[in-house]
């Protein structure tokens, strides 16, 4: 009697610990952008200032390396226009 209840407490532990891992799994799928953020997106988390536009200080990411290009009125500054009529980034492929 004492093995079976044990067995089925190890049982119980098991798909209780299965279906939490697959659930945060599932969570974090959701989570992941669907593809490049929008210029809206961008903005918001790179405007810190909110004035617009967006200065070399501000700058981060893959976005920093080609900054000097997307301004392309070398204004010191990257509008939403002169980043809307940016190329865009080869993605790596998997």
């Amino acid at each position: 009697m004492k093995k079976s209840a044990s067995n089925i407490i190890r049982v119980l532990g098991l798909m209780l610990l299965t279906s939490t891992i697959t659930f945060s799994q599932e969570r974090n799928e959701e989570e992941r952008p669907k593809g490049p953020p929008s210029i809206k997106q961008i903005f918001k988390d790179l405007d810190t200032n909110e004035d617009g536009k967006i200065s070399l200080k501000e700058v981060k990411g893959p976005l920093k390396k080609d900054f000097k290009k997307i301004d392309t009125n070398k204004d010191g500054f990257i509008s939403k226009e002169e980043l809307e009529k940016a190329p865009k980034p080869e993605r790596k492929r998997n």
